[in-house]
């Protein structure tokens, strides 16, 4: 399974990026779908999960109303749109294929990660 992340970048407190990450390797639409990210020094963490059907989804408390994770199953991609960005989103962004078709808040319930993407956001 390959997962190739992009999207990230340097933006202002404010802005918005949408990152992709598009998946081969495996039948995608069996699969849930996560999104998580580690700033430097702290540990990393979920940022937003998505069913194999797109039906359900997860956000951590401090993206909700912002953040909006979404999938095409015929592109085999999955996105996090990303608004009203704050310095303290900035990380690296990675994205992670689930083990089954629901998603876990967990990252032992992930089995593929893709290469990670940087965003930075400035005040």
């Amino acid at each position: 399974v390959q997962l190739q992340a992009s999207g990230g970048g340097l933006v202002q407190a404010g802005a918005s990026l949408r990152l992709s990450c598009a998946a081969s390797g495996r039948t995608f639409s069996s699969y849930a779908m996560g999104w998580f990210r580690q700033a430097p020094g702290k540990e990393r963490e979920i940022v937003a999960a998505i069913n194999w059907s797109g039906t359900a989804t997860y956000y951590r408390n401090s993206v909700k109303g912002r953040f909006t994770i979404s999938r095409d199953n015929a592109k085999n991609t999955v996105y996090l749109q990303m608004n009203s960005l704050k310095p303290e989103d900035t990380a690296v962004y990675y994205c992670a294929v689930g083990k089954t078709k629901y998603f876990s808040t967990d990252d032992l319930g992930y089995d593929y990660w893709g290469q990670g993407t940087q965003v930075t956001v400035s005040s």
